[in-house]
């Protein structure tokens, strides 16, 4: 059986974990990459992260978010102060992060991640308003279309927070002639699974086309609860919320809406 992974590609070399998962259900997985990301406001994050006295902690929710310290510290010899003294600083606080993806990157840049196994940024919120509130804001690097939850939750609970907005999703400018080429050779897919709100936007249009009336056997499966609700609000049935973004438990909600049983 077919599924449609509609995701940002995975940088690394090799193949995709969600795409190898998927394939060990037995399931023929497909990506089609559907976001690119643009970076914004390097120079004044860097003024951030160059004032760790500052700051109570960091919070990343996203891997695109660490990748923006990354590009930080590519230009003239910041790579050199982050070795040498600001890293030491920041990982005497708390660093927040959400997911395994996310916290094998901050663990690259050398820092200790907390939190990673809180699978959504609601939880994430939970871990941090059950520690010792902070005197001072915690750094929030964000995209534009970050979500409210986790601002709101902490707001409530009276911990800082200063957040700023490192990256900005745009649809990946193959979506079309990848989705054309795809349901021209494979036809429809048994399943397409969403990874964020965002790609959903860039490419349900597309999907809905090239399925015609076939789109009511498809099962459409998310990524959290977030894409659920997204995918739930253009009025389409999801068939399965991962229990949480890993490509083990996707795979394994996928493989059971896939069942012959499974309504």
């Amino acid at each position: 059986m077919k599924v449609l992974l509609l995701k940002d590609a995975k940088e690394e070399g090799g193949q995709d974990p969600y795409v190898r998962e998927l394939g060990l259900h037995g399931l023929e997985a497909t990506l089609i990459p559907v976001l690119s990301f643009e970076f914004l406001s390097l120079p004044t994050f860097w003024e951030k992260l160059s004032r760790p006295e500052g700051y109570g902690g960091l919070i990343f929710t996203s891997p695109r978010a660490v990748e923006a310290v990354e590009l930080s510290l590519e230009q003239d010899g910041k790579s050199e102060v982050w070795k040498k003294s600001l890293r030491e600083t920041w990982n005497a606080k708390p660093v927040y992060v959400v997911g395994n993806a996310t916290a094998s990157l901050v663990k690259k840049l050398g820092l200790e991640a907390e939190g990673e196994s809180s699978g959504n940024a609601e939880k994430l919120a939970e871990w941090i308003c059950s520690r010792e509130p902070p005197a001072l804001p915690l750094l929030f690097p964000c995209g534009a279309l970050k979500g409210e939850v986790l601002p709101q939750m902490l707001k409530d609970k009276g911990i800082p927070m200063e957040s700023i907005i490192v990256y900005r999703k745009i649809p990946h400018p193959g979506i079309q002639v990848n989705l054309d080429s795809y349901y021209s050779k494979q036809g429809i897919p048994a399943s397409i699974a969403f990874f964020s709100p965002s790609g959903l936007t860039h490419s349900l249009k597309h999907v809905r086309e090239l399925s015609g009336s076939s789109i009511e056997q498809i099962k459409f499966a998310a990524i959290g609860p977030t894409t659920a609700r997204a995918l739930a609000a253009q009025g389409l049935p999801v068939s399965c919320t991962a229990e949480s973004p890993t490509p083990q438990a996707l795979a394994a909600g996928i493989r059971t809406a896939l069942q012959p049983h499974s309504s």
